[in-house]
Formats: structure tokens, sequence, C-alpha cells
């Protein structure tokens, strides 16, 4: 979607996707139908008029009006920037001779935001892979971690059992060296096995059991480029915000001193309050010291140059104002589910 010249090709893929299990023998629309029937229903025994008000009753936002506030003032703030976005786009295809460029559809505004980005900061993605080995990421982010908690993660492979010879094993230790996690990274890409994404999970919470204490598991997971023709798996910097921003779910998980597993970790936290600590060390990546950490050439050493730094902070909201809006639809399609009475 972002690079292909064949707009009949976007078309297609853009109208596959976004019309999976809407038709024949996956056709979902009686499931949500159902779904959300049931969670109306669920509702209405615990005392709620709508699945939105049973739903914040366990999060920090007080009540659906105050939702839909904070959603209206992101959309308000954000209108006119994505008004512009669209413009630049078209004005930009209108430079570059695009047919299309009058008339831009859904699957053309990946192509276009890509073109733009790459003409705008004059570079792309794939230029900055050198820059980040793996190895070298997970260094930098281990020292990171090291400055603000104080905590020392080391290799412990061979110490618990893997599902891949690819999967990673870590120790999380104290300032006294006294272990108090552990995590699996499984970072690259296997698309027979494996879906997309990237996620975070818990393996074992943190709990007193009979006096001993059992310290905390977690699972991060990317899907990264494995190592190829000889080479390390090198990471484009958004593949370095993902792992930062796992990591971050992952110090929540593992940090904890709660030794009851019900409220341990990353259990119990509200749902509007559990990106904090990973948008927190996402942020860290546009980091001067930080980045250039990271950023060293695979081959030569070289660190990350200047340039593409200032880029880098410089892209960082491009197209912010769309990316805003697609998820306050997002948001206001769930909400309105979720308030609607059957």
């Amino acid at each position: 979607m972002q690079h292909s010249q064949r707009r009949d090709l976007r078309e297609q893929l853009y109208k596959a996707y976004v019309s999976r299990a809407a038709s024949g023998d996956y056709d979902n629309l009686g499931n949500i139908d159902r779904i959300l029937e049931l969670r109306q229903e669920m509702s209405n025994i615990l005392g709620f008029d709508n699945f939105a008000e049973l739903s914040l009753a366990s999060k920090m936002a007080p009540n659906v009006a105050a939702v839909e506030g904070l959603l209206e003032s992101l959309r308000s703030a954000s209108f006119e920037a994505a008004k512009q976005d669209l413009e630049d786009l078209r004005a930009y295809a209108v430079a570059q001779n695009a047919p299309e460029a009058n008339d831009l559809k859904h699957w053309d505004l990946a192509y276009w935001s890509e073109r733009l980005r790459e003409a705008k900061f004059d570079f792309n993605a794939e230029e900055l892979r050198p820059y980040f080995p793996l190895e070298q990421v997970l260094s930098g982010l281990f020292n990171l971690a090291h400055n603000l908690f104080g905590i020392t993660i080391s290799a412990a492979d061979g110490q618990a059992p893997i599902w891949h010879p690819d999967v990673c094993y870590f120790q999380v230790a104290n300032e006294q060296g006294s272990a108090i996690a552990f995590f699996y990274l499984d970072a690259y890409s296997r698309p027979a096995e494996k879906r997309g994404g990237a996620w975070m999970d818990d393996c074992i919470g943190r709990s007193k059991i009979g006096g001993a204490v059992r310290l905390p598991v977690a699972y991060l997971t990317c899907n990264q480029t494995p190592p190829v023709d000889g080479k390390p798996s090198l990471m484009t910097f958004g593949e370095v915000e993902t792992l930062f921003h796992e990591f971050g779910h992952g110090l929540q998980h593992m940090l904890t001193d709660v030794d009851y597993v019900g409220a341990s970790g990353i259990n119990n936290v509200e749902w509007d309050a559990v990106e904090l600590p990973s948008q927190f060390m996402e942020n860290w990546c546009y980091h001067r010291p930080t980045l250039l950490s990271l950023g060293k050439h695979y081959e030569t050493g070289e660190p990350l140059p200047e340039h593409y730094y200032q880029k880098l902070l410089a892209a960082r909201t491009f197209m912010s104002g769309s990316g805003m809006l697609r998820q306050i639809h997002f948001s206001g399609l769930d909400n309105q589910n979720c308030t609607s009475h059957y």
C-alpha cells in the first residue's frame, strides 16, 4: 500500500482487506449483532444503562460524557491539520502528474503519504536499517533501563524452555544483583506460524506462594526481519520504536513489587492507563543521546549521522492530524456501539 505504483492493485488489496469477514461463509455481522445484544443484556443485569458505562466502571475516565468530551477536543484540535494533510497530498500528487491527483481514494493515501514523506524529509525508512542492528539496539535499550531504573538485564538462555530457536530469554536483576524478573524476546517474523504485529503479554505474574516469591516473566513479541545473508537483523526506526513500546509494557509487568497476582504487574491496570509506560519508553527514541547510542552502522560502527536525527525529529508529526482522526473514528465507532440499546 505504501510502495506499489499499481493503483489497481492497491484498490484490490484495500477493498479485500476492509471487507474481510463481511460476506459468505465468513460473514461476522450476525456474530457482531449478537455480541452487542449480550453486552447490553449483561450491562442491564449489572445495573448499567449500557456497555460503555459498565466498561468505564473499571477505568480512570469517570463517565461516558468525559470520554466523548476528550474525543471531541482531540477531533477539533486535529481537524484542520488533517484537512491540510489531505491538501498537501493532493498538491504533491498534482506536481507528480498523477492521474488520480484530484480524486484521491482511501487506497491512494498510504502510497502518496510515503512519497511525500520521502520528498519532504529526504530519506526513506530503508536507509536507516544499517544503523539499527538488533543487538546494538538491545544494548542501548538495556543501558537506558539501567540508567532509569537501576536494573541490569543479561542473557539467560538455557534457563527456561523456548518454542523456537530464535527466541531469547533474559534476566532482570536489581541494584543488588538479585533476579527480580525474566522475559522472553521473540523478535523475528515467521509468517507461517506467527501472526503479525507486536505485543507484550504475561507468562507468569509475581506472587507469593507459601512464603516464597514467584518472579514475574513476560513475553515480548515483534515481527522484524531476521538475520539474512550473513547480516544481523537490521531494524527500521519504526521497529525500534515498537520494541521500546513493548518493552515499556514489559517493564510495568516485571518491575512490580506487589505479591498478589491479581494486582501485580499488568494485572488490574485501568485500560485507559495501560499505554502510559509504553509511550514513556517510546519517547526515548527521540532523545538524542539515547538514539545515538542505539544507532551505529553494523559494518563500520559509524554513529547515526546528525542529519538523520534531525529528519526523524522533523518527520515525527508528519500526517499526525490524519492519524489522530483515524484513531478518533475507531473510538467513536466503538463508543457508539457500546452506548446503543438493543
